[in-house]
């Protein structure tokens, strides 16, 4: 996989947490989110698991840099 569909199905799963509270669904658990990245790191060895889960968590941007307020 790419960066870009890394990045898309972060995004994804971003849109589906923050609609869940909303619609009566569950967010991902840390455990669904840790069994997505293993499967990102076996589909492209450049996978940046961390960051990525950072990404998802709101911690920093689809780079790696700060959130845009």
């Amino acid at each position: 996989m790419s960066k870009k569909q890394f990045v898309a199905l972060a995004d994804s799963i971003r849109e589906h947490n923050r609609l869940a509270k909303f619609n009566g669904e569950h967010a991902f658990t840390v455990d669904q989110l840790a069994a997505l990245a293993r499967f990102c790191v076996s589909a492209n060895p450049r996978f940046k698991r961390e960051r990525w889960l950072d990404y998802i968590a709101g911690r920093c941007g689809p780079n790696g840099g700060t959130v845009a307020a």
